[in-house]
């Protein structure tokens, strides 16, 4: 498998469970605990997450010439909770992504 799809795939599964994490673990902790240090960090860490995932999806995009709703769907699934599984999943067979012409 090619470097870039690598290291997407890598961030993209960190990116995940750092969503993961701010949602079901810092989010609580803000709202029902009252300790808003615990959004400040895990919110700070996944935004930092977020742009490197964004970047790295353009750039494997890019490089192996991925049809744009690919590109949208990966997007997506950054946005939906557990969606890295589905797009991990994708990315370990090459073949089942689409190619442009």
């Amino acid at each position: 498998m090619d470097s870039k799809v690598s290291r997407f795939r890598v961030i993209a599964f960190v990116e995940g469970i750092s969503f993961l994490l701010l949602l079901f673990i810092a989010m609580p902790l803000k709202y029902i605990y009252g300790i808003p240090e615990a959004t400040k960090i895990m919110g700070s860490l996944h935004g930092i997450l977020f742009i490197a995932f964004c970047f790295l999806l353009m750039e494997a995009a890019r490089a192996h010439r991925w049809v744009y709703t690919f590109g949208v769907l990966a997007f997506i699934s950054s946005l939906v909770p557990f969606g890295m599984i589905w797009l991990d999943r994708r990315l370990k067979k090459p073949q089942a992504i689409p190619l442009r012409a």
